[in-house]
C-alpha cells in the first residue's frame, strides 16, 4: 500500500492474464494495475442516475479508480476487468458480498455471503514463453476439423459486441433474438484454416456446427485468464451443496444503492 501526496491511498493488484497477452508497450503487460481506495467522490459516480440509465456507470467508476492514465479501459481482457472490479468491491466496502442465489436443485431463492477475498484466478493454459505478448491462439473444431485461431475478448470488444447487437436488433426488429453467440464468435475467431477474411469468418460462423460452437465457446471460457467467481453453497431448503456462480451487477459496489 501506498500513499500519495494527494492523501489517497492505493493499492496494487495482480491481473489474471499476468499481463502476459498484452504487448510489451502496454502498461498492461506489467501483469499489475494500481488502484485508488473507493471515496465519496467515487460513490458520486455510482449514484449518478445519468450513467446508470446510459449503462456506463461501472466503466466511469472504474476508469476513475485506475491510476495510470496510460491504462485503458478498452485494452482490458475481460478475466483482468473482472479482477479490477473484484479488488475495487474489497477496497471500498470490504470483502463479504451478500447476494441472492438459486439454489441449482430446487430452485430455493436465498441470501448468500461470499467472501471476495476467497476469490482465485482460474487457470490459464497459454502461460508459456510462445504466447508471451500475443492473444492468439489454435483450436480444432470438433466436427468439421477445421482449425480456427481466436483471441480473448477485451472490454472494447465487449462494448462493440454489445452495439452490433442493438444495432442488428433495431434494423432486423428481432427483440427477442440477440444474435449473442454469433456476434462474439466472430468478434473472437481471427482466422479459419488460415483464411484470415473477415467476410470469410463471418460467413463461417453464421453456418457454424452448434457442436463446434459450443465447444469453442467452452474451450475459450475454460482456458482464458479469468477470476473464479464461484462460493461454495449449501441450501437449507434441500442441503444441496456445491459451489455457484455469484453474478456482478450494480449492487455488487454498493447494495444499498437504492436506484
Amino acid at each position: 500500500m501506498s500513499e500519495k501526496e494527494t492523501k489517497f491511498y492505493t493499492e496494487v493488484i495482480d491481473l489474471p492474464s499476468r499481463g502476459w497477452f498484452y504487448p510489451e508497450t502496454n502498461p498492461l503487460s506489467s501483469g499489475q494495475v494500481e488502484l485508488y481506495y473507493m471515496t465519496a467522490k467515487h460513490e458520486d459516480i455510482l449514484t449518478s442516475r445519468n450513467l446508470i440509465q446510459k449503462g456506463i456507470v461501472i466503466d466511469k467508476l472504474l476508469e476513475a479508480l485506475i491510476v495510470n492514465p496510460q491504462v485503458k479501459m478498452n485494452d482490458l481482457l475481460l478475466g483482468d476487468k473482472t479482477a479490477i472490479m473484484v479488488a475495487s468491491r474489497i477496497l471500498g466496502y470490504g470483502k463479504d458480498y451478500e447476494v441472492n442465489v438459486t439454489c441449482p436443485s430446487c430452485g430455493n431463492r436465498s441470501a448468500h455471503t461470499m467472501n471476495l477475498e476467497q476469490t482465485g484466478d482460474k487457470e490459464c493454459k497459454f502461460f508459456t514463453d510462445e504466447h508471451r505478448g500475443q492473444n492468439a491462439f489454435p483450436f480444432e473444431l470438433p466436427m468439421t476439423k477445421k482449425t480456427v485461431i481466436f483471441r480473448y475478448l477485451t472490454h472494447g470488444d465487449e462494448k462493440a459486441v454489445r452495439a452490433e447487437i442493438s444495432g442488428l436488433q433495431k434494423a432486423m426488429k428481432l427483440k427477442h433474438i440477440d444474435r449473442e453467440v454469433t456476434t462474439r464468435l466472430k468478434r473472437s475467431i481471427l482466422s479459419v484454416d488460415g483464411d484470415e477474411d473477415g467476410e470469410t469468418v463471418r460467413q463461417f460462423v453464421d453456418s457454424m456446427p452448434a457442436r463446434d460452437a459450443m465447444a469453442l465457446r467452452q474451450y475459450i471460457r475454460d482456458t482464458g485468464p479469468d477470476v473464479d467467481l464461484t462460493s461454495e453453497y449449501t441450501c437449507e431448503e434441500c442441503n444441496y451443496e456445491g459451489r455457484v456462480e455469484i453474478p456482478i451487477d450494480l449492487n455488487f459496489f454498493w447494495p444499498n444503492i437504492g436506484v
